[in-house]
């Protein structure tokens, strides 16, 4: 089959199907990975004929999350990295936020008005609820490298566009710190770009987890005399909850600390009562008590009224809250909407339309155990009996979660406005 020809079935495929029927008997079936995107965005309601507009950013907001990005040191990395795939091919290199907000742009003239043309500038939002299938924001819903061609980009004029991203993590903490992205004319798309879009997250990963090893090698150098010292149960950890040192106990290699942790008394759902200390970089936590049990917490509460969701667990001992990545707030309203429990199949409809994404939501039901301990239960997946579970929504139902296309979100921003606790 031709370029032409391919090109051309591509689109009867794609017409076909996001008309409500199947794929012409004389063309194959779009991709899985495909199918499960445009299930998520006709159930948003997407029009695929539209010609998104999604205003981009203030520049002084822009060039404010520039400034944060813990990516913009390594830009010029991913820039070497992927210069074969950008500038003998016409194509464009793209890195965004987590939110899929454009921050860096680099490529030749041609490339960047055809891009400009879309509206894909330096502050959009490229994520599939705004702009439908495309490498960037399905990457962002998967958590995985993706490569969209051509006639598989949902909506009508993004269908001469080839694109591949693949997001970086932070592997210290798991949250993703952004994606990276090849994109341009269908035509010019380098054969190894997803490859090397791959590559490139993947380095940009193993500087920042250099960077955090130096970081918790200070402190445990800082920390060691001043536990030795210490009797009781004691650890101490850096910013983000990873074990520096530890006397008296069996430590987790990682403790999750509540938003805005200060001096002072603190409880932790994992480890019970403890006195926080600060050190340089890190936290000196001493335990109080030794029953860390969290079994007959009282409340639940999963704050869906904010930009960025936070859980918050009232216990029989006290209180605690915490941020919650997408991902993690996406799993949680599942279990609060699903009492009963749901196996890793049902969990992975509810996420990604795909039911065979099992082995994804395991992993990440295995990082949100880390966070919440014994309050979440397996075969199936739910919230322990015992806890009451609240879910705060905002206002308005249509601002729930703006950047999911998640099949349980759409439902649960569609479904009759009632309070959601059990």
């Amino acid at each position: 089959m031709s370029v032409s020809e391919e090109h051309l079935a591509g689109h009867r495929v794609r017409q076909a199907v996001l008309a409500g029927g199947p794929a012409p008997a004389t063309a194959e079936s779009p991709r899985p990975v495909i199918e499960a995107s445009w299930t998520r965005l006709l159930r948003r309601g997407l029009d695929p004929g539209s010609d998104p507009v999604v205003p981009p950013l203030a520049a002084s907001e822009l060039e404010r999350r520039r400034a944060e990005s813990r990516l913009g040191p390594l830009v010029a990395h991913l820039r070497d990295a992927l210069r074969p795939a950008v500038e003998s091919t016409g194509q464009l290199m793209v890195v965004t936020d987590p939110e899929g907000r454009v921050l860096w742009r680099d490529g030749q003239a041609g490339v960047r008005r055809l891009a400009d043309r879309l509206g894909f500038v330096g502050g959009s939002a490229w994520t599939e609820g705004n702009v439908g299938t495309n490498a960037i924001g399905t990457c962002l819903v998967l958590g995985e490298p993706v490569q969209i061609h051509g006639a598989e980009h949902y909506v009508e004029s993004h269908t001469r566009w080839g694109c591949a991203a693949a997001p970086v993590h932070d592997p210290w903490t798991g949250r993703v710190l952004g994606v990276v992205d090849v994109s341009g004319p269908t035509r010019g798309m380098h054969p190894t770009a997803l490859t090397m879009v791959q590559l490139a997250a993947r380095v940009a990963e193993l500087e920042v987890r250099q960077e955090h090893r130096a970081e918790l090698d200070l402190l445990r150098a800082h920390a060691a005399p001043l536990v030795a010292r210490l009797g009781g149960r004691a650890l101490v950890v850096d910013r983000h909850g990873h074990l520096a040192a530890a006397t008296g106990m069996s430590a987790p290699e990682r403790v999750t600390l509540p938003d805005g942790l200060g001096v002072g008394k603190v409880w932790l759902p994992t480890l019970g009562a403890a006195t926080a200390e600060a050190l340089p970089g890190g936290w000196l936590l001493r335990l109080e008590q030794e029953d860390a049990s969290v079994v007959g917490a009282a409340l639940l509460t999963v704050d869906l009224s904010r930009p960025a969701a936070q859980v918050t667990v009232q216990g029989v001992s006290g209180g605690w809250h915490h941020t919650l990545t997408p991902r993690h707030t996406e799993i949680l309203v599942a279990l609060a909407t699903h009492p009963a429990g749901r196996s890793a199949a049902e969990l992975a409809a509810d996420l990604f339309a795909d039911p065979t994404r099992v082995v994804t939501v395991r992993a990440e039901m295995s990082r949100l155990r880390r966070t919440l301990g014994p309050l979440l239960r397996r075969q199936p997946y739910r919230i322990d009996e015992a806890v009451r579970v609240e879910l705060v929504l905002p206002p308005d139902r249509s601002a729930l979660l703006a950047g999911s296309s998640a099949p349980v979100v759409t439902a649960l921003r569609a479904a009759t406005p009632a309070p959601l606790d059990r």
